[in-house]
């Protein structure tokens, strides 16, 4: 009785298992959140995704993508250049982020930021990235940081004659809170759970979606007309 009721869980289980991985990788990263009025899909980005199909991405239903250019005060992403090109060719609107690290000064960050992605009127928004999630191990103090990310931020606004974007995640904002009292757009990631911050520009929907175009995971985003 014993080992009849041991198998019967453990079938009950397998079959658990079985179907939660045919939802995790077969459905999950297929599924896209319906759009509401004034709203389009797009992606982010970066060496990681390696060399993209973009007139596949563009046929997927994809119609914005934000490109990553550069890391701290002297890293390039290697692909940006065709990621551009061809995320332009295949008609997609594109953006360019930095990724903010704490191991530089924010005008150097600047400096290559710019290097790489100079102000076009035709692209949207530049984005600054701000994250614990791969940073480096150092964790200056608050003010320090703040003043660091703010020298970042004047240096590209001023260049770009734009406001940036903000990615925040919840790892550097528990930390270095930004989004109090923030006065700028932001690009929201929360895993399936629409933003319920008013001021969000971009959702990032999850971080390993499926896109025609491209090999293995890629982050989908939303985003949305604002004022």
């Amino acid at each position: 009785m014993r080992r009849r009721i041991i198998v019967t869980v453990s079938v009950v289980v397998a079959a658990a298992l079985g179907l939660g991985a045919v939802l995790w990788f077969g459905i999950v990263p297929h599924w896209r959140p319906a759009l509401e009025n004034g709203e389009r899909y797009g992606i982010d980005v970066s060496a990681h995704q390696d060399e993209i199909d973009w007139d596949a991405v563009a046929r997927d239903g994809i119609q914005f993508a934000y490109i990553k250019a550069s890391e701290g005060q002297g890293w390039v992403d290697e692909w940006f250049d065709e990621n551009w090109a061809g995320a332009a060719q295949a008609g997609l609107d594109r953006g360019a982020y930095h990724f903010f690290t704490l191991c530089a000064p924010g005008a150097a960050q600047a400096e290559n930021f710019l290097s790489v992605a100079p102000p076009d009127d035709n692209a949207l928004p530049p984005v600054i990235d701000l994250e614990l999630t791969g940073n480096c191990s150092d964790r200056p103090p608050a003010d320090q940081v703040a003043a660091e990310v703010d020298a970042f931020v004047q240096l590209v606004e001023r260049a770009w004659d734009r406001d940036l974007l903000f990615y925040v995640r919840p790892d550097w904002d528990d930390v270095y809170p930004v989004r109090d009292g923030l006065d700028r757009r932001l690009w929201d990631y929360r895993f399936f759970r629409r933003p319920t911050d008013d001021r969000w520009h971009v959702w990032q929907v999850n971080t390993f979606a499926r896109v025609d175009g491209i090999d293995g995971p890629v982050d989908l985003d939303i985003m949305r007309e604002t004022e």
